[in-house]
């Protein structure tokens, strides 16, 4: 389920609210003195890195399953991820008795392919360089399984739509909203949710500088490909952006900038030490971008998606210790 349809609307996305209520955690919205003065704005940083499965992508995982019929949910479910689609996944076929299996980069982060296989999923490794995601899960999706993509599908936006409807919810008047931008299927959600809700704000999605597959494609007017790009943001290395997505994002995303993983860095050391929240290299980048005045935001509110908190403690550690690693 992708394009059909037309493009998302706020009403989908307030109906995966109800699917959700109870289910997914409505994460705080974290404030910071310091962060304020640093920009010279008032910055409201959604925390979905404490939303269950440790991203926002619990919510469209949820949406997506709880949609199922009968016959899908038997025969289970498959999905290409380097780790927080395949753990929110994961988890909601737990919870739903859905039957997951994730094909997983053999790059992925262990601490992601541990809670992958944690929350009851099968896991596949492939190498995300020889291989392309399409031939590595169509033994499972040829033997019956559903596949259920990370972004390019309109119910993982919507779910994904419920925390930028939270937001707006707790403040209202944003002038500026902030979120990482990869396949697009989150981007859509907040993206729609905004342009609903707050026609005159401002959507900014924050892409990696070694991958700018967003900005390129949107810039020729249709879904480019590349080659997996070399960035700490594992969970912003797709290929191209999803086609659902991508028509959302054309109409309702105003600006896609590029912040390199030395910024991404820092902006998770500033999250780590001045409000005490982890966040993964994919999860800060939306707070680099504004930290680095790659979005100029002074006197403006701004809501910004801290999309997602997995990362092994020893990686972050380095990172924060030596900056990113340099590229091969």
């Amino acid at each position: 389920m992708t394009r059909d349809g037309g493009l998302l609307t706020v009403d989908e996305v307030r109906r995966a609210a109800v699917v959700l209520d109870g289910v997914a955690v409505r994460t705080p919205v974290l404030r910071s003195d310091a962060l304020d003065a640093a920009v010279g704005a008032e910055v409201f940083l959604k925390a979905e890195n404490m939303q269950r499965a440790g991203a926002f992508k619990f919510r469209g995982a949820y949406n997506t399953l709880a949609s199922l019929t009968e016959t899908e949910r038997a025969a289970g479910v498959c999905t290409v991820s380097s780790g927080n689609h395949a753990q929110a996944l994961a988890l909601a076929g737990q919870l739903l008795g859905v039957r997951v299996t994730v094909v997983m980069p053999n790059d992925a982060p262990e601490v992601k392919v541990e809670a992958t296989k944690a929350y009851g999923a099968t896991v596949v490794t492939f190498d995300r360089f020889t291989e392309t995601r399409d031939d590595a899960v169509r033994p499972f999706v040829d033997g019956g399984m559903t596949f259920v993509s990370s972004h390019d599908d309109r119910r993982i936006s919507a779910g994904a739509g419920t925390a930028a409807l939270e937001l707006f919810d707790e403040v209202s008047d944003l002038d500026v909203l902030v979120a990482p931008i990869g396949g697009g299927g989150g981007m859509a959600g907040y993206a729609t949710v905004a342009k609903a809700l707050r026609p005159n704000a401002s959507v900014v999605g924050a892409e990696p500088a070694a991958s700018a597959v967003n900005k390129r494609s949107r810039a020729e007017g249709r879904r480019i490909e590349i080659a997996p790009p070399h960035t700490i943001a594992d969970g912003q290395r797709l290929t191209t952006p999803g086609a659902f997505p991508f028509d959302v994002m054309r109409e309702r995303v105003d600006e896609v900038v590029l912040v390199p993983d030395a910024e991404i860095v820092d902006a998770m050391r500033f999250l780590l030490e001045r409000l005490g929240t982890t966040a993964e290299p994919s999860g800060a980048i939306a707070t680099a971008a504004v930290l680095a005045g790659r979005v100029p935001v002074p006197g403006k509110r701004v809501g910004v998606i801290v999309s997602g908190g997995n990362i092994e403690p020893g990686n972050l550690a380095r990172m924060l210790a030596n900056g990113p690693p340099q590229s091969p």
